[in-house]
């Protein structure tokens, strides 16, 4: 059976008695969207805390447990390697040149401005 319009179904549709809404779904659906509160902390801030506490909770029972002077061992081997890594001349040489290279890049090519590049642009149509 084809019809050609709908006519009919929707005066009939619209014909049906509709239930009012209830007094306060409005005002629920508002406080559930539009007017909720923002939260507090974000996905990957809250992954971060829970790591750093993690971390500290894990360091915290192996001191409690008596891994305390293998902690101080492990932090003592850490800032010896470090400090025989900066005690290298040729280690030092190498960073003072990346600094230094990174200064002057950042002084010659971030501070220039965009407009000389705009105006030599138009001279270039006017000609």
């Amino acid at each position: 059976m084809m019809y050609d319009s709908d006519e009919a179904l929707e005066r009939a549709l619209f014909a049906l008695p509709l239930e009012e809404p209830p007094a306060k779904l409005r005002g629920a659906i508002l406080a559930a969207t539009a007017y909720r509160p923002a939260a507090a902390f974000s996905v990957w801030e809250v992954a971060g805390l829970g790591a750093i506490a993690a971390v500290t909770l894990w360091l915290v029972v192996l001191i409690a447990m008596g891994g305390g002077g293998l902690f101080l061992h492990t932090l003592a081997t850490i800032g010896s390697t470090i400090e025989s890594g900066l005690s290298n001349v040729t280690m030092l040489a190498w960073l003072a040149t990346g600094a230094m290279t990174a200064f002057w890049l950042s002084i010659f090519t971030g501070s220039q401005p965009f407009a000389p590049a705009v105006r030599k642009v138009g001279r270039r149509n006017d000609r």
